[in-house]
């Protein structure tokens, strides 16, 4: 992730007239030191547990060797709250992105020591994944915890929840299909609540925000904000 504008490489048929697009990214690549352990994860539970990205729509029932409800999360951080979801919901299959090569190989090195079975990572950013791999109508339910907020007002254009790209994540819910996010940034919290509101196809499960559901874990950040007296807001809404 970088913190300036990317700009898409023209092919090098037509460089010399091809316009420069611009592409928003709504997250930094931040440097990271991948652990030992972490690496060791990559390299032996990666073959397995790792979905190259690829520009055609995903088989979710060959990719997880059954068929069942399966829910996207983006931006899983470090994989605490992932892996114990999926512990939590063992019937539902959790295809996971995460662009940061440490938090994918903690995830992964979850994995092996709990022997978990329904998770699936794909070191992608999401935008790109959404629009190419998951296909219309597939989706049982969306998960985005903490996205970075964007504290500053001239970087609220890079956050994630925004009018388009909640369109396309509804695009690809089911019917009855849910979306919960969770932030502990307040101003983004309305934000969120008013970019959901907004989408005729999605109806609010609580009247403004919801309450923190069961399987969603407290993470040790969560918990240290809360000792602090910070806020934290689920919103959940389903698709008609």
């Amino acid at each position: 992730m970088t913190d300036d504008n990317q700009q898409a490489a023209p092919s090098s048929e037509n460089a010399a007239d091809a316009p420069h697009h611009r592409t928003i990214k709504s997250f930094v690549m931040r440097a990271g030191r991948t652990t030992e352990g972490q690496e060791r994860a990559l390299r032996e539970l990666g073959p397995r547990f790792l979905v190259p990205f690829r520009a055609e729509v995903l088989d979710t029932t060959a990719t997880f060797g059954r068929q069942a409800p399966v829910v996207l999360e983006i931006g899983f951080g470090m994989g605490d709250a992932t892996a114990q979801i999926a512990q939590t919901l063992s019937d539902t299959d959790f295809l996971a992105c995460e662009v940061h090569e440490p938090g994918v190989g903690a995830l992964l090195k979850k994995i092996g020591e709990h022997d978990i079975t329904n998770i699936r990572i794909l070191q992608h950013d999401a935008v790109e994944v959404m629009e190419h791999m998951i296909a219309e109508g597939s989706l049982d339910g969306v998960h985005i915890y903490f996205p970075d907020p964007w504290h500053k007002k001239r970087h609220h254009k890079r956050r994630l929840i925004q009018p388009t790209f909640v369109d396309q994540l509804v695009s690809r819910l089911k019917p009855g299909g849910y979306l919960h996010l969770a932030t502990d940034w307040e101003p983004y919290a309305q934000q969120m609540l008013e970019v959901l509101s907004a989408n005729t196809a999605l109806r609010n499960t609580a009247g403004s925000y919801a309450d923190k559901p069961a399987y969603r874990p407290l993470t040790k950040f969560e918990n240290r904000g809360l000792r602090l007296g910070h806020g934290v807001w689920d919103l959940v809404f389903r698709k008609a």
